[in-house]
């Protein structure tokens, strides 16, 4: 039923302000507007959007909130280093990056953080 549905994927932030700045200018969102409640709506693929909500507490997510399929993992990871992003690595007992790249069986991946702390990934399908 909701197979053609565009889905919305919401993320707590401390900042909006600051979190609209990381997601317009370093990952290169098109902003969509502030809505009546206080979020801030971004564009994605296929009709999705993204929602910034305000939450004084922020994110307690331990996991990946997002995930960006891309075509060239690597080329992305130089793209948005340039513009200031962070990557993560990681070295545990079956999860490790290699220059911030780890292959998980028919993907490649690498996680950064946005301002707010919520984890985000770029995917490969490989």
């Amino acid at each position: 039923m909701l197979t053609n549905a565009p889905a919305t994927t919401i993320l707590p932030v401390r900042d909006v302000d600051r979190a609209r700045d990381f997601y317009e200018r370093r990952l290169g969102l098109k902003p969509l507007g502030l809505q009546q409640d206080g979020k801030f709506l971004f564009a994605l693929g296929d009709g999705g959007t993204l929602a910034l909500i305000p939450k004084a507490d922020g994110t307690k997510a331990e996991h990946t909130a997002v995930s960006f399929k891309v075509d060239d993992v690597v080329r992305e990871i130089g793209v948005l280093k340039d513009r200031g992003v962070v990557f993560e690595d990681y070295d545990l007992p079956g999860f490790r990056t290699e220059g911030h790249v780890c292959v998980l069986g028919s993907e490649k991946a690498a996680w950064f953080k946005d301002t707010e702390g919520n984890i985000l990934c770029l995917h490969e399908d490989v």
